[in-house]
């Protein structure tokens, strides 16, 4: 698996020779942005109020020490399982441009579709590692659509070599996650078949 770091903002050209199952460090900004916030931009319309075209998205919910006078610290910041943004996300890249999608477990075709169409990357943050992030968050800059709660408010965040993420779909469309599946799937066949010649035997 080869190493990337990229930075914000991300051009197409950057994530040429970048493959699914890549491991890829990030620089410069995310914002975090799960169910409410796609819901609100793909369904009813609302304009994100962060400009994330060429930037870089991260299905969270994060734990956040308010210090008052706009002034946060990021305590946790795990991902959430980015499946549930399935639905939306094809519209979301294709209206926002965004190029880099961070959250926990897998996506689907649609996600996929999505990469491919308009050059973006999904990736997985290893699960376990909230308080890692977090220490790779130098500052949150921004905390929009606070009305909707710490977890679904829109944050900001500088960050420096923020990662490992697992490149889980890369801007061809290829999915490692379901290529995967496939392959355990052709070795599970395998095994099993010789498993039954053995049970055969000893019957």
């Amino acid at each position: 698996m080869a190493k990337h770091i990229l930075t914000t903002p991300i051009q197409a050209a950057d994530l040429e020779g970048i493959k699914a199952g890549d491991i890829i460090y990030l620089n410069g900004h995310i914002t975090t942005c799960r169910d409410v916030a796609h819901r609100r931009l793909v369904e009813y319309g609302r304009e994100l109020p962060v400009d994330v075209r060429n930037g870089a998205i991260l299905h969270a919910g994060p734990i956040v020490r308010d210090h008052g006078d706009d002034k946060f610290e990021m305590i946790s910041v795990g991902p959430t399982t980015s499946m549930r943004m399935e639905k939306f996300e094809y519209e979301f890249v294709k209206q926002t441009g965004v190029r880099l999608i961070v959250g926990k477990g897998g996506m689907g075709p649609e996600t996929a579709r999505a990469c491919k169409d308009f050059g973006a990357l999904h990736c997985v943050f290893p699960a376990g590692n909230a308080v890692l992030a977090a220490t790779e968050v130098e500052e949150i800059e921004s905390a929009n659509w606070r009305e909707l709660g710490m977890p679904e408010t829109l944050w900001t965040c500088r960050v420096k070599e923020f990662g490992p993420l697992i490149v889980s779909i890369d801007a061809e469309g290829n999915n490692y996650f379901e290529n995967k599946k496939v392959e355990y799937n052709a070795k599970k066949e395998e095994v099993l078949e010789e498993i039954y010649k053995h049970v055969s035997f000893i019957k």
